[in-house]
C-alpha cells in the first residue's frame, strides 16, 4: 500500500521526465509491480461458522502464503494482478478463489475421507482405492488410550489377523505380536517393523509421537522386503510438520496407578494355623506355626505410579518447516525396584528448494533408558516372586535382631530381604541419525536417496550383599558383575519413482536399492568375595573370586550384511482394473555358500466392481473391490555364521606340566543354508454401503513356509559336530478374518462408530524332514515344567498343529488320592503306573479365532471410547495349580489344595503334569475405557484445543480360566504355558490432559 501511495511522485516527478531509458524503463517496472500488488484479507471458517485457525492461505504457484489467526481471519498482499488464493486445512477440502477483491472470505468444506484416502506401502503410498493387497490403517484418533507400552499395543485389537498382547506387567517388557499364526520354527513371529520407512523397533518413538500405523499382512504387499517380510510388516509415520506454516505446541501428559490384576489364593496365616488344628502336619516350609502374620506378595508389591509427558513443538513455512519433540517416561512396576525411566527426543526438519524440487529432510532420535536390575543384567528375577507365593505365612520378615528371616530349605529364601540386598542398574543409549534427499525432475520421474546410521548401546552393573541369601547361606562374600554391549547399523536406500496418467490409464513404477550392516559386541565380567559393600559393583577387581577360579568374563562381536535390489510397478484402468506387480533381489551374508541370493515375487490384482457401468444404479453401494494376490517372502538364515563350521574352547588338560584348553568343533558349515521361504495365497473383498455409514472387508489367506530352518541331529563322522542347521520343514497356515466398521448414529450432537474384527487361524506342520535330513521320529518336543516334575509339556509333530500340549490324560482318582490315567488305547491305569509312553495330545495353547469390539462416541464436547476383546478354542497349562495345588508339599499351597479332586477325595499323589491342569482359555477383557472432555474453544484463550481424559487398561476379564489371566505367553513351540514365576499383568487407571497452542 506504500508503493501504491507513492506512485503520483514516482510518475510525475522531475526524475521520470528526464529522457534516460535505464530511469524511464525502472519508472515502467515499479508502475507494473504497483498496480500487481494487492493487500486482501478476510475470514476462513467452517460450514458451522467457527473459525478456523491455523488455515494455509497461499498464492498459487508461488511460496507467497500466510495462515489464519486464532479468529481465523488472515491478512496478505499478493504479488500478481490475477492471483488466485488456495485455502487448504487438514480434514477440509482445499478451496481456490481468485483474489478479484479486497475482502476474500471462505467457507471450507469437511472432507471426511481426506485422512484415509492414503495408505503406506512399501516404499511409498498408494490410494486406498487403488489398494489391492490385504493393508490395514489406524490413525492416532483410534489409538488406545492410556498407559501403553509400546506402539503395537496402541492398535491392540484393531486390526484382523494381528495378534497384540501384553502377558507381563513388567515395566520393561513390551507387547507380544502375532500376524496370521506361526510360520516358523526357529525364527520368531515379530514382524518387521519400519519408523518414517527405516528398520527399527517398536520402542524406537514414544507412542505420543506417532501419528499412524499401517500393517501390511499379506505377501503381495510384503515379498518387496523379502527375508523380513514373513510375519508381515508395521509401517509406523510419526507425526511430523507441514507445509502451513503454523508454529504450534502439543502436550500430552497423564498420571497412572497400577495394581496386580489378580492375585493367587494362597493360605494366609490364619488359614494355614487353622489346617494345623485340623490336624494337617507338613514339612519344609510349612513345618510350623512361627507366630507371625505375614502376607509375603503385600511385602514386596506396591501400588504403582507412573507418569508420561510429551511435547511436541511445531513450525516452519512453506519451504522449511520442523518438528520436534520431548518424551519423558517415567514408569513404575508393581514390584519393590521394578521401574523404568526413559527419556527420548527426536527432531525432523524438512527445507524445498528450486520450486519444491529439491526437498530434504535431517532427523535425529535420541533416547536414553534406566531401570534397577533385580537379575544379572534383566529388570525382574522370577525366583523372587517363586518365594514370595510359596513362603510361610506365619514366618517374620526379620528375626529378633533384625537381620532377615531365612530358613535352611531347599530353594527357600527370604524375598523381601533378596530385593533389598540385591543393587543393580541398566542404562540403554539409542540413537539414531536420518538424512534424505528427493528431486523431482517434473517428467513424472522422483529420485529419492535415504542414509541412516543407528546405534545402541547398554551398561549393566548388578551386586548381591554380604547380607545377600547368597552369602548368609552359601558363603559368596558378595557378587558383582559388570557388562556392556554395543549395536551400530548402516542402512542406505535409493529409489526413483514413476508416475503419469494418460486417459484412462494410471501407472506407477519403482526401483531400487537398499544396504543394510550390523555389527554387535559386547563383554563382561564376574566376581565375588569382595571386602566391603562400599563398591557395590564398580571395583570388581577388589573381590578375591580371581584368585580362587570362581570370577567369569567373556566377549564377543558379531556382524551382517543385507543387500537388495527392488521393483514395483502399478497400473489403474479407468479406476475400475487394477494390477500391483513387485519382485525383489536379496543378498544375505547369513546365506550358504551355494545361496547366497534370493527372489522374492508378489502380485495382486483388483477389481473395483461398484465403479462398473451395471452399477450405476445401485445407490446404497459405496465401495466393492475384490481383490487377490500371491507373494513370496522370507526369514533370514538364522544366527549369524550359521552356515560356517565353528570351532569354541572347551575343557582344560595338562599337556606336558601346562594347562591347555582343548578347541573342539562347534558348528557344521552347511553351504546350502538359505532363506525359509513362505508363499502365501490371498483373497479378499472390501465393501461399503449406505454413504459409507457400513463398510468393511474379508480376507482368507493361505500361507506354505517351505525350507523352514531345524537343527538337525548327524554322524560324526562324516561331520565334525553332532547337529546341523538345515532348511527341511514346511508349515503351513490358513485363516479368515474379517473387519467390519459401523456408524449407526450420526447426529449434529451425537456420533457413535463401531469397529468389530474377528479372525481365524488353522496351523499345521506338514513335514520335519525329507531324504537328507531325518529326524528319529515324526516329533520333537518342547517346553518344560521344571523342577521337580521335570518334563515336557508341548510335542510338535508332522500332521499336528504348532502347540499341541502333550502329557498324561487324567479322567479320575482312586480312593487313595492318586490320579487315575486314560492311555491312547482308552485303558485305565493309577499313575504310579503310567509312563512316558502314555503321553497324549491334551489340547492347543494357540487361539483358533480372536475378535474384538471396539466402540467410539461423542456428544457435543465429550467422548468415551470402549474397547473390548477376546480369544476362543484354545487351553493353557496352569503351572500354579500344577505346583501348588497339592496339599502333600513342603511349601505354601493353594486354597484350592483342599478341595475334594472329581468330588471324591484330596489329592495325595505327587506333583505330576496331568490334563486336570489344562484349562480352557477362552476370555472376553474390557481392555481399554477412555472418557474425554474437550474445553470450548472460547473456554481458555491461550490454547487451541485442551481435553481431559481419563482411561483404564485391563479393567475386567470374563473367563472360566482359574489363573491370573488367561492372556499368557503365545511365542515359540510351547504357546499356553502360563508359567509360575511370570510378572503378573496389571490393571492401570490413568488421568491426562491433551492441550495445542
Amino acid at each position: 500500500m506504500k508503493m501504491i501511495k507513492l506512485l503520483p511522485k514516482i510518475l510525475w516527478g522531475p526524475n521520470c521526465l528526464t529522457k534516460r531509458p535505464l530511469l524511464s524503463s525502472l519508472c515502467f517496472l515499479i508502475v507494473q509491480v504497483a498496480l500487481a500488488q494487492q493487500e486482501v484479507s478476510g475470514t476462513i471458517t467452517d460450514q458451522q461458522g467457527i473459525p478456523i485457525s491455523g488455515a494455509t492461505v497461499m498464492e498459487k504457484n508461488t511460496t507467497n502464503g500466510v495462515v489464519s489467526d486464532f479468529d481465523g481471519d488472515y491478512t496478505m498482499t499478493t504479488t500478481k494482478a490475477d492471483a488466485i488464493l488456495v485455502f487448504s486445512y487438514l480434514g477440509f477440502k482445499t478451496t481456490e478463489i481468485p483474489a478479484n477483491s479486497s475482502t476474500v472470505n471462505v467457507v471450507l468444506q469437511e472432507d471426511l475421507e481426506q485422512l484415509s484416502e492414503v495408505v503406506v506401502i512399501g516404499y511409498g503410498t498408494q490410494k486406498r482405492a487403488d489398494v489391492t493387497s490385504s493393508v490395514a490403517t489406524v490413525k492416532s484418533e483410534d489409538f488406545v488410550q492410556g498407559n501403553v507400552k509400546d506402539a503395537a499395543q496402541l492398535i491392540q485389537g484393531k486390526v484382523a489377523g494381528l495378534s497384540v498382547s501384553a502377558p507381563s506387567g513388567d515395566p520393561t517388557e513390551g507387547t507380544q505380536i502375532s500376524l496370521r499364526g506361526t510360520s516358523s520354527i526357529l525364527g520368531g513371529t515379530n514382524p518387521l517393523v519400519l519408523v518414517d520407512g527405516v528398520p527399527g523397533s517398536l520402542n524406537t518413538v514414544a507412542p505420543e509421537d506417532i501419528a499412524s500405523i499401517d500393517v501390511l499382512k499379506d505377501g503381495s504387499a510384503t515379498a518387496i522386503y523379502g527375508t523380513r517380510g514373513t510375519n508381515g510388516v508395521i509401517i509406523i509415520t510419526t507425526k511430523k510438520g507441514n507445509n502451513d506454516m503454523k508454529s504450534t505446541i502439543e502436550y500430552n501428559g497423564y498420571m497412572s496407578i497400577s495394581s496386580i490384576a489378580n492375585r493367587l489364593n494362597f493360605l494366609n496365616a490364619d488359614e494355614l494355623r487353622q489346617k494345623f488344628d485340623e490336624g494337617y502336619t507338613f514339612n519344609g516350609a510349612n513345618l510350623e506355626d512361627f507366630g507371625s502374620n505375614t502376607d509375603w506378595v503385600d511385602e514386596i508389591t506396591r501400588d504403582a505410579y507412573s507418569q508420561v509427558h510429551n511435547l511436541i513443538f511445531r513450525g516452519g513455512n512453506a519451504t522449511s518447516n520442523m518438528t520436534a519433540s520431548l518424551n519423558y517416561r517415567d514408569l513404575e512396576g508393581i514390584f519393590l525396584k521394578s521401574n523404568s525411566e526413559k527419556y527420548t527426543a527426536r527432531v525432523s526438519g524438512n527445507h524445498a528448494m528450486f520450486d519444491n524440487r529439491l526437498k530434504a529432510n535431517v532427523g535425529i532420535i535420541l533416547s536414553e533408558q534406566m531401570y534397577n536390575a533385580l537379575g544379572d543384567g534383566t529388570s525382574f528375577n522370577p525366583y523372587i516372586y517363586r518365594q514370595a507365593v510359596i513362603r510361610n505365612p506365619t514366618e517374620p520378615v526379620r528375626d529378633v535382631d533384625g537381620n532377615w528371616y531365612e530358613r535352611d530349605v531347599y530353594f527357600y529364601d527370604n524375598p523381601v530381604g533378596y530385593i533389598e540386598e540385591t543393587i543393580g542398574e541398566n542404562k540403554l543409549r539409542n540413537t539414531r541419525f536420518d538424512f534424505s534427499l528427493s528431486y523431482d525432475f517434473g517428467d513424472h520421474v522422483t529420485l529419492k536417496g535415504l542414509y541412516t546410521r543407528k546405534g545402541e548401546s547398554n551398561i549393566r552393573g548388578f551386586y548381591q550383599t554380604k547380607n545377600h541369601v547368597s552369602t548368609t547361606k552359601n558363603g559368596q562374600e558378595g557378587y558383582a558383575s559388570r557388562g556392556t554391549d554395543d549395536y551400530v547399523g548402516n542402512y542406505g536406500q535409493f529409489t526413483l519413482d514413476y508416475d503419469n496418467t494418460f486417459g484412462k490409464h494410471k501407472v506407477t513404477g519403482l526401483v531400487g536399492y537398499n544396504y543394510e550392516d550390523n555389527t554387535n559386541e559386547g563383554f563382561y565380567a564376574t566376581n565375588r568375595r569382595f571386602p566391603t559393600d562400599g563398591f557395590t559393583y564398580n571395583n570388581l577387581g577388589s573381590g578375591q573370586g580371581l584368585q580362587l577360579g570362581e570370577a567369569g568374563m567373556g566377549s564377543y562381536k558379531n556382524s551382517d550384511k543385507l543387500i537388495a535390489f527392488f521393483s514395483r510397478v502399478t497400473y489403474n484402468y479407468d479406476d475400475r482394473y487394477l494390477l500391483m506387480a513387485s519382485i525383489r533381489r536379496e543378498g544375505s551374508s547369513r546365506f550358504g555358500e551355494d545361496n547366497k541370493w534370493g527372489n522374492f515375487p508378489g502380485i495382486s490384482l483388483g477389481w473395483r466392481i461398484d465403479q462398473e457401468s451395471f452399477a450405476e444404479d445401485w445407490d446404497w453401494l459405496s465401495n466393492l473391490k475384490l481383490r487377490t494376490g500371491f507373494g513370496v517372502t522370507g526369514i533370514n538364515a538364522g544366527a549369524n555364521y550359521q552356515a560356517l563350521s565353528g570351532l569354541t574352547y572347551g575343557s582344560y588338560f595338562l599337556n606336558n606340566g601346562q594347562w591347555v584348553r582343548e578347541l573342539v568343533p562347534s558348528r557344521n558349515a552347511n553351504p546350502d543354508l538359505r532363506w525359509e521361504k513362505k508363499e502365501e495365497f490371498n483373497v479378499g473383498l472390501d465393501f461399503g454401503i449406505l454413504d459409507g455409514r457400513i463398510n468393511g472387508s474379508i480376507d482368507y489367506y493361505n500361507r506354505t513356509t517351505k525350507d523352514a530352518l531345524f537343527n538337525y541331529s548327524v554322524p560324526t563322522p562324516p561331520y565334525f559336530f553332532g547337529t546341523i542347521a538345515a532348511n527341511v520343514a514346511e508349515i503351513k497356515n490358513t485363516g479368515l478374518e474379517f473387519l467390519l466398521n459401523v456408524t449407526p448414529v450420526q447426529t449434529e450432537n451425537f456420533n457413535w462408530t463401531a469397529n468389530l474384527t474377528y479372525s481365524t487361524n488353522t496351523n499345521e506342520i506338514v513335514s520335519l524332514s525329507n531324504d537328507a535330513f531325518q529326524l528319529t521320529n515324526d516329533f520333537f518336543d518342547q517346553g518344560y515344567t521344571g523342577e521337580p516334575i521335570q518334563i515336557s509339556t508341548h510335542r510338535v509333530q508332522e500332521g499336528q498343529p504348532i502347540g499341541n500340549f502333550f502329557g498324561l490324560k487324567s479322567v479320575d482318582i482312586t480312593d487313595d488320592g492318586i490320579w487315575i490315567i486314560e492311555r491312547p488305547d482308552g485303558s485305565l491305569v493309577p499313575a504310579t503306573e503310567a509312563t512316558t509312553d502314555d503321553r497324549q495330545v491334551l489340547g492347543n495353547g494357540l487361539p483358533k479365532a480372536y475378535y474384538s469390539w471396539n466402540n467410539t462416541l461423542s456428544y457435543k464436547n465429550w467422548d468415551l471410547m470402549l474397547n473390548l476383546r477376546g480369544a476362543l478354542d484354545y487351553q493353557i497349562l496352569n503351572f500354579s495349580r500344577m505346583f501348588y495345588e497339592n496339599p502333600t508339599v513342603s511349601y505354601n499351597t493353594l486354597d484350592s489344595a483342599y478341595d475334594l479332586v472329581y468330588g471324591k477325595t484330596e489329592l495325595q499323589d505327587v506333583q505330576r503334569f496331568v490334563s486336570y491342569y489344562v484349562e480352557d482359555g477362552d476370555f472376553l477383557k474390557i481392555d481399554n475405557v477412555t472418557l474425554g472432555y474437550t474445553l470450548p474453544k472460547d473456554a481458555i484463550k491461550f490454547a487451541e484445543t485442551f481435553r481431559i481424559y481419563a482411561s483404564g487398561l485391563n479393567l475386567a476379564t470374563i473367563t472360566d480360566y482359574k489363573g491370573i489371566d488367561p492372556e499368557v505367553n503365545r511365542e515359540g513351540l510351547a504357546p499356553g504355558n502360563d508359567e509360575r514365576d511370570k510378572y503378573p499383568s496389571i490393571t492401570t487407571f490413568s488421568l491426562g490432559i491433551n492441550f495445542t497452542f
